[in-house]
């Protein structure tokens, strides 16, 4: 959703350039030797910007005018916004995949943090550690071959930073109640340690403290991105049987990653080149507000709710619905939920009227 976003945020900027560049062609040239016509240079320009807006308002990309040099600008203009537009199109779709492959880099990295932890622990002389250097699922870090050798691939190893890891494990970790506590404990039970490995992710690393402030600096989606680290997290910590005797395993970003990845592409693709009518589907369904008026957040979930309901047969409309209603509770204004739900619930059904929503499988067109 975010380079959906931020796609949409660049073409609005790329519609102001050229409102811009109109401007500019219509300035006196203070370089002429000949006499400006001031009146008509401005009169030239307004022709020109309302000409630009009102061709680009119905989705037209050329004009005609008897005027040759406001057709000249204004057609250049056209010419520069869909160049500029394609080129940023193409730049956050080359990125939309590697940057949904990073997030198995920030699982790898949230993982690896607990075995640096363990290590400035046993070279603790201070205090007794054994609790936490002992227990079954960090010695299942510390020993798994999959994520030393993921971590070193990938550069997501925190050997880079050790003061900072130092400080986090001095002012963090070891000022935690439930890590004192834990330690305090005279024999911690699987149970009481795999409680603990939870909590130090969820909570601390993950939770509101130094930490997770770290890498909402450093992870530009990490608003987006920290639900899916948690959990896998929390799925390989759940997973791990320490009286199995087996190596702790790692899990994947998905099961089907070139399906999920088509998926992706697929869905950037069709909502950034969406067609007009299914624009001005939404805009009918709108009530009394304009469609350029409504929330950005709240246009881009629309769009890739339409569609997703017009390329993926094999999902049923309400799992649909519900992903991007579920969106709009997360990421946009508190009133978004209700309003993308009722927009859509309309919009689905009228889809299925006009025989455009084709769908396969047990349930997918009720709606009710």
């Amino acid at each position: 959703m975010q380079s959906l976003f931020a796609l949409q945020q660049c073409k609005e900027a790329n519609y102001e350039l050229c409102l811009e560049k109109i401007n500019e062609a219509f300035l006196p040239d203070l370089n002429s030797m000949e006499v400006q016509d001031k009146p008509l240079l401005n009169a030239q320009k307004k022709k020109a910007a309302k000409l630009f807006e009102s061709t680009f308002a119905k989705h037209e990309t050329s004009v005609d005018h008897e005027d040759a040099k406001i057709k000249k600008v204004v057609n250049e203009c056209f010419v520069f916004y869909a160049k500029q537009s394609k080129k940023d199109t193409d730049f956050f779709r080359k990125n939309l995949v590697s940057e949904v492959e990073k997030i198995y880099d920030r699982y790898i990295e949230v993982l690896k943090l607990v075995p640096a932890f363990a290590e400035l622990a046993a070279a603790d002389k201070k205090v007794s550690h054994k609790n936490f250097i002992n227990n079954a699922w960090i010695k299942g870090l510390v020993e798994s071959e999959a994520l030393n050798k993921d971590a070193l691939k990938l550069g997501r190893h925190w050997q880079d930073k050790p003061e900072r890891v130092k400080v986090w494990f001095r002012d963090v970790i070891r000022q935690e109640n439930e890590y004192l506590n834990y330690l305090d404990k005279k024999s911690p039970t699987l149970e009481d340690q795999k409680k603990f490995i939870n909590h130090l992710y969820k909570k601390v690393i993950l939770g509101k403290t130094v930490i997770n402030d770290f890498f909402e600096e450093e992870v530009l989606r990490w608003a987006e991105d920290k639900d899916i680290v948690k959990g896998m997290v929390e799925k390989t910590i759940k997973s791990f049987d320490p009286e199995a005797k087996t190596p702790l395993t790692l899990h994947t970003l998905s099961i089907n990653w070139d399906d999920d990845k088509a998926f992706i592409e697929n869905l950037f693709d069709t909502t950034a080149s969406l067609d007009v009518k299914y624009k001005e589907l939404i805009a009918n369904n709108t009530r009394n507000w304009e469609v350029d008026r409504l929330p950005l957040t709240d246009r881009v979930i629309l769009e890739m709710a339409i569609a997703e309901l017009l390329i993926f047969p094999n999902i049923p409309v309400k799992v649909s619905m519900n992903e991007y209603i579920e969106l709009a509770k997360n990421y946009s204004t508190p009133n978004s939920r209700q309003f993308i739900n009722g927009i859509l619930d309309v919009i689905a059904k009228e889809l299925k009227e006009a025989g455009t929503l084709k769908k396969s499988g047990r349930g997918l067109i009720d709606n009710k």
